[in-house]
């Protein structure tokens, strides 16, 4: 595998001290001795402001400050990146240090319906002045609502008192759990395609057309097919990079962990086989703050691959997000590496084109590049032949929500949500009945019981104004109201959205408030989200309006 050394400094005219303020001289020492021999570079930041705020618990003005000093960086890049992402308490100067405990409640729709509420507005007698509470957004663990995470821990089923003695029990690091370990991989011969491919016994043409000719496509939402975006990276010029996108924050999503801490080592052969087939020097995988269990086990499993490698790996590069949904998005994942404001760039050119660091990059979520081995190793019309009603593949079905079983199913494409619960989720829980259903997640529409009969695959919910997404699929039964269920998911687009863009920013609140109000504005609000389709830069701004559309279009007794 070609190993190319990527420029990813960014040029720069380098000052020798910091304009309008001098480090203090603790504050200094303090950060270079977190530093230690790590380079300072700018792609860096937030890695950097993570280790100072997992030391100290928030990021002071004075060794924000220092940091600026010790990278060379102007205060103002430093501050904006800092207090752009959730998880990064700053605090400026004069005021007060956060809780040393933070506990925070996930708010999103699963959790609200399972009691959230009710833990955000009791828990902060329960716990005392010293802990603090905050509403979160998803974590990623919609199956176990409603669920809170103290320090780094999260608590499935979360009740008043399991919070209190969690949190007197200080554990406050998310332990990371058994999987399939690295030993016991490769003796299930893990990395032998691998092997097989720099030792020249496959052809990356071969390669390409078996994932074209199963069919895969991008298990992260947009659907592109993966063998083609294989193809067309391969054609850009060297060196070209490979960005793994495991930022899945959409509320309702949670299959990239659930593979991932049961199997990572075929999410990584599946990363290394992409790699080579599309001529990639350097690999980058993102993710998210909330999966701090992901991160060890990735970690440890990573440090095991590399000091007994199966053949010439690529560097590899796991990097930690901090608590923004919009990163989900390909280009403002890309910045974020790049130890930016992760917001999202204008197209074109596409990131297959200019990408990572300016250089080609090949894009894929988590769950895409899992299949690689098992197609490869099965055959491609092994893939392919799974579907119902014309459809072809298998789709990994993320259930919350009123059923008996939630949890990550994988079922045929083609699947109908009314299947989808008889077959795979036990049925509706007792004294629940089948109401309405989120297809795709947050930004994925609601669609009422009685359509539960259409097929459950990218391109056919179109027509009625939904998509499947990242196949997040919320189950409400008669005792939810789809309304209430699109005032939660606004009220999540309108904290998420980075900003950049006015008819985001602006339109998800002004939205909100409508929403708010007794008696909806269905023309006002029917103007405002078409406004926000057309004119909003990604697809947060864009999507953002489908569940008050699909509201107003199916569920208007609601809303009279």
């Amino acid at each position: 595998m070609n190993q190319v050394a990527i420029p990813i400094k960014i040029e720069r005219k380098l000052r020798g001290t910091i304009k309008g303020r001098t480090p203090e001289p603790n504050a200094l020492r303090e950060v270079q001795a977190l530093l230690g021999d790590e380079p300072r570079r700018r792609d860096l930041l937030i890695e950097h402001l993570h280790k100072i705020q997992d030391r100290y618990g928030e990021l002071s003005a004075a060794r924000l400050v220092a940091l600026a000093a010790e990278m060379k960086l102007s205060l103002a890049e430093v501050y904006e990146v800092a207090t752009f992402y959730h998880h990064f308490d700053v605090v400026k100067e004069g005021d007060a240090a956060p809780a040393a405990v933070t506990v925070r409640v996930c708010a999103s729709l699963a959790c609200e319906m399972a009691g959230a509420k009710n833990l955000l507005e009791k828990l902060p007698a329960v716990l005392g002045r010293d802990v603090r509470v905050i509403s979160a957004p998803c974590v990623g663990r919609c199956d176990t609502a409603p669920v809170a995470v103290v320090g780094q821990n999260p608590l499935p089923y979360a009740t008043l008192d399991g919070v209190k003695k969690l949190v007197a029990a200080k554990a406050l690091k998310q332990e990371s759990g058994r999987c399939v370990a690295y030993a016991e991989y490769r003796k299930n011969g893990g990395y032998r395609i691998l092997r097989q491919c720099l030792a020249g016994e496959r052809d990356h043409r071969e390669l390409t057309q078996a994932m074209e000719d199963s069919g895969l496509r991008g298990l992260g939402g947009a659907g592109f097919p993966a063998g083609r975006k294989w193809k067309i990276v391969r054609a850009e010029p060297e060196p070209r990079l490979l960005a793994v996108n495991i930022d899945e924050g959409e509320p309702g999503t949670f299959k990239d962990r659930h593979y991932l801490e049961r199997d990572p080592h075929r999410f990584l052969e599946g990363v290394l086989i992409a790699a080579w087939t599309a001529g990639i020097a350097e690999v980058y995988i993102y993710l998210r703050d909330e999966y701090a269990g992901c991160r060890a086990l990735l970690q440890r499993e990573l440090a095991a691959l590399q000091a007994d490698p199966p053949c010439a790996l690529p560097p590899i590069h796991l990097r930690r997000g901090a608590g923004a949904y919009i990163c989900g998005e390909e280009s403002a994942m890309i910045e974020s590496i790049e130890g930016k404001r992760g917001m999202p760039r204008l197209r074109p050119p596409y990131v297959a084109e200019i990408g990572l660091f300016g250089r080609p990059t090949l894009e894929h979520n988590m769950e895409t590049l899992y299949w690689v081995r098992e197609i490869l190793e099965r055959g491609a019309a092994w893939f392919a032949g799974h579907g119902r009603r014309e459809r072809h593949g298998l789709r990994s079905f993320s259930v919350s929500g009123r059923v008996n079983k939630p949890g990550v199913h994988l079922a045929p494409a083609g699947i109908t949500v009314k299947e989808l619960i008889a077959e795979y989720c036990g049925g509706m829980l007792e004294g629940h009945a089948f109401y309405a259903y989120l297809p795709g997640g947050a930004s994925g529409g609601i669609l009422p019981a009685s359509m539960g009969d259409i097929p459950l695959d990218f391109d056919t919910l179109q027509p009625y104004g939904c998509f499947i997404g990242s196949a997040a699929v919320i189950i409400l039964s008669e005792r939810d109201r789809a309304a209430d269920a699109a005032r939660n998911l606004m009220r999540f687009f309108a904290e998420e959205s980075c900003g950049r863009c006015t008819p985001c920013r602006v339109g998800t609140a002004k939205a909100l408030k409508l929403l708010d109000e007794p008696k909806w504005n269905q023309a006002l609000l029917a103007e405002l989200s078409q406004v926000m389709i057309d004119a909003s830069i990604c697809g947060l701004g864009q999507a953002a309006p489908n569940p008050v559309l699909s509201v107003m279009k199916y569920f208007p007794h609601e809303i009279a």
